[in-house]
């Protein structure tokens, strides 16, 4: 999806759901400091082998499981891929880099089991959190708003990954093509009121969702302030066909309730990506069409 190697491992066994997450640091001595870290922890720290280290494309890697048993590989050195990425089909790309691929959330029985380890002991920084319609909590480790959050749905499993694009269009043209086929729409196309992204959500054959979205914003990691979500997470759209029929009609009340506030949030766009509109003041209009 970008200059790696290699971002996402599809494999074809008998399970559901994603099997390993892999996170990087930033060379060997940050991978045997985290290993020191967890062991003194108690936490049961494997080196991976050099032919595992093959398989993913990097040049070492540690494994180990979190507390609810999801199998997490920290690794550095990832290859760079020698071709340019080609598209499956036509779009702008994904936004990558060193925000790194995209997001996971996670759904756990207590988020309260898990938080400790990922903030503790990995280093993750609190973004956000909401208590309504459901308990999540969001976390950063770069200027990407978060890369980890947490649902809480009494059972632990992958509730989605999430993949930006360079273009609002390559969201709805993807959202034309899953609407296509009937059941595959998770969540319609909406805002979120944290990240800011627009995006919407689609169920994969490994029981799992992907959400595909647009105009995530950037953070300051070092003066960033966490604060709870009380318009919920989305400014609008959004409607989540997996949740229960209660909590369903409590987020979209949520959501008429910020837009009868009038909450608005700035589109977040990159150098190149818009075009500024006239319309905002009547005598400074006619002056840019004169410039």
């Amino acid at each position: 999806m970008d200059d790696r190697k290699q971002r996402i491992i599809v494999a074809s066994d008998e399970r559901d759901g994603a099997d390993v997450f892999g996170w990087e640091v930033e060379d060997s001595a940050a991978l045997r400091q985290l290993a020191d870290r967890l062991s003194n922890a108690s936490v049961d720290v494997t080196i991976g082998t050099a032919a595992l280290a093959q398989e993913r494309y990097v040049r070492e890697l540690i494994t180990f499981k979190d507390p609810v048993g999801n199998r997490i590989e920290v690794f550095h050195g990832p290859v760079d891929n020698d071709d340019m990425f080609q598209p499956g089909r036509a779009i702008s790309g994904f936004r990558t880099g060193s925000l790194g691929m995209g997001h996971v959330v996670l759904t756990v029985v207590r988020i309260d089991d898990v938080m400790p380890f990922y903030v503790d002991l990995l280093g993750f920084r609190l973004s956000d959190f909401a208590l309504r319609p459901f308990k999540a909590y969001f976390f950063h480790l770069s200027a990407r708003h978060h890369s980890l959050a947490f649902i809480e749905t009494g059972h632990n499993g992958v509730h989605h990954l999430m993949m930006e694009l360079f273009s609002l269009d390559d969201v709805g043209q993807a959202y034309d093509i899953a609407l296509g086929e009937e059941g595959l729409i998770g969540a319609t196309l909406g805002r979120h009121t944290n990240d800011f992204m627009t995006s919407f959500y689609a169920h994969t054959p490994a029981g799992f969702m992907v959400e595909y979205g647009w105009g995530g914003r950037d953070i300051d990691v070092e003066t960033w302030q966490a604060c709870e979500l009380v318009h919920g997470p989305s400014l609008w759209g959004h409607d989540r066909t997996w949740l229960a029929p209660e909590p369903r009609q409590e987020a979209r009340d949520m959501r008429l309730r910020a837009a009868s506030l009038g909450v608005r949030q700035p589109v977040q766009v990159m150098t190149g990506n818009f075009d500024q509109l006239a319309g905002a003041c009547p005598w400074v209009d006619p002056m840019r069409v004169r410039a």
